[in-house]
């Protein structure tokens, strides 16, 4: 699935910013910056993952910045727009209704949403599922802003590398 995700994102992401709101072991924003991008940021609840994760940056020389919070508390302060984000919860109770519109609205005016879960899901408002498949139980979309969505906040963005 992740080779699928770079595909459809493009194999460059040369100064993008992305977010991981459920970074676990932070193989997408590991592989964000291995394909360019200018920062990845990977947030986890749980505060060894995200020791490791720092461990693990500061190794590789990435430009990784790490939050230990939950997704849905980082998301509600969280005030920058993203290029790509990557919302992978668990999938015991990802409270959908609540998580899509939170991270939709940190999407820059070009970005896109890489979207996990264990059934299809429905587009927030102001957004169109572009690609999407499943791998047995495993269903994968990226949305993107529709024609005429507004950007986050009702900002202007799109530059790529504007976080």
């Amino acid at each position: 699935m992740r080779e699928t995700l770079f595909n459809w994102l493009g194999q460059d992401l040369g100064g993008a910013c992305t977010l991981d709101p459920f970074a676990g072991s932070g193989a997408l924003s590991f592989e964000a910056l291995s394909r360019g991008a200018a920062l990845a940021v990977a947030v986890d609840r749980k505060p060894e993952l995200v020791r490791a994760l720092d461990a693990a940056a500061r190794t590789l020389g990435a430009a990784l910045e790490t939050h230990c919070s939950d997704a849905r508390a980082f998301l509600a302060r969280e005030t920058r727009s993203f290029d790509v984000i990557f919302l992978d919860p668990p999938f015991a109770d990802p409270q959908w209704e609540r998580l899509l519109p939170a991270a939709a609205a940190r999407v820059a005016a070009d970005g896109a949403l890489y979207v996990e879960a264990s059934r299809p899901v429905i587009a927030p408002p102001g957004f169109a599922i572009v690609r999407g498949d499943r791998a047995g139980q495993v269903h994968y979309h990226l949305l993107r802003r529709s024609p005429g969505g507004a950007a986050a906040g009702g900002q202007p963005g799109g530059e790529i590398g504007a976080c």
